[in-house]
């Protein structure tokens, strides 16, 4: 089911937790995303909170496939900072395949963040932010066609 960012945003948490768990994890992706973060799934505060958080601190991440690993696009003039390292491994959420980026060894300020992301639709990434090994947001990922 190929799923867009404004059909993400309208789903409950319950509907965007089964559409993790029935994703593939697809391709580790290559080139710059935009993000969208999901904080309050299927209420009417989504949109304004993802638009708050878009302008403010996060626009989305730069992946090098090649080098397997990210810089996050922060505050508002989109800054690449925050690196994680990225590859395939067993997600902590339902213990299958997806795209981990592990920010444990590559950041003091995020150390204990690690994110999974899996394909959803053309372009289209559904992750999840685990602090520790608990899920605290889950987000979108748009790459360029």
């Amino acid at each position: 089911m190929a799923v867009d960012i404004p059909a993400l945003m309208k789903m409950t948490q319950a509907q965007l937790d089964d559409l993790f768990k029935q994703s593939p994890a697809g391709p580790i992706p290559n080139g710059q995303a935009e993000g969208t973060a999901i904080i309050a799934p299927g209420t009417q505060l989504e949109e304004t909170a993802a638009k708050f958080i878009h302008f403010f601190a996060w626009q989305g991440k730069v992946f090098d496939a090649a080098k397997g690993e990210l810089r996050n696009r922060i505050l508002p003039m989109g800054v690449k900072a925050i690196v994680a390292k990225v590859y395939k491994d067993k997600s902590w959420f339902d213990g299958q395949e997806c795209i981990a980026l592990d920010y444990s060894e590559t950041s003091l300020l995020a150390h204990y963040i690690r994110d999974e992301i899996r394909m959803v639709g053309d372009g289209v990434y559904l992750g999840i932010v685990f602090w520790g090994k608990k899920k605290l947001i889950d987000f979108a990922l748009k790459f360029p066609k």
